[in-house]
C-alpha cells in the first residue's frame, strides 16, 4: 500500500478522479475561446474541456480517448458560484461519475 506521500507524488487516474488538483485547476482558470471544444492532455491524462459564452471552462472530460475521439473516464462539471468584473470570484468541480462517450 502506498503512503500518503507516494500517492500524492504519482499523477494517476484515480488521483485526478477524486480531485482536480491545484495544477489542473490553474489550467482550467483561464479564458479560452467562448463556446468551444478542447482536446488535450494533462499528466498522463486526456482530457476535453468545453467553455461557456464568456470563454470560461465549466465542463471536463478526463480519461483516456478512444479511437473515435471519445473519452472513457471521468465528467467534471463547473459550479459558478459568485462572480465580480465579469470574473469568477468563486467556484468549484463536481465529479459527476463515469463516462464513455461525450454527448
Amino acid at each position: 500500500m502506498k503512503t500518503w506521500n507516494e500517492e500524492n507524488e504519482t499523477p494517476s487516474q484515480e488521483k485526478i478522479s477524486k480531485g482536480l488538483g491545484k495544477a489542473l485547476e490553474a489550467k482550467l482558470n483561464k479564458t479560452y475561446k467562448p463556446s468551444a471544444r478542447f482536446d488535450d492532455t494533462f499528466k498522463g491524462n486526456d482530457i476535453t474541456y468545453i467553455t461557456n459564452e464568456n470563454g470560461e471552462p465549466v465542463t471536463l472530460y478526463v480519461g483516456k480517448r478512444n479511437e473515435d475521439g471519445n473519452i472513457s473516464g471521468n465528467l467534471f462539471i463547473r459550479k459558478i458560484k459568485a462572480r465580480k468584473d465579469n470574473k469568477i470570484t468563486e467556484s468549484h468541480w463536481d465529479n459527476k461519475g463515469k463516462v464513455t462517450k461525450i454527448k
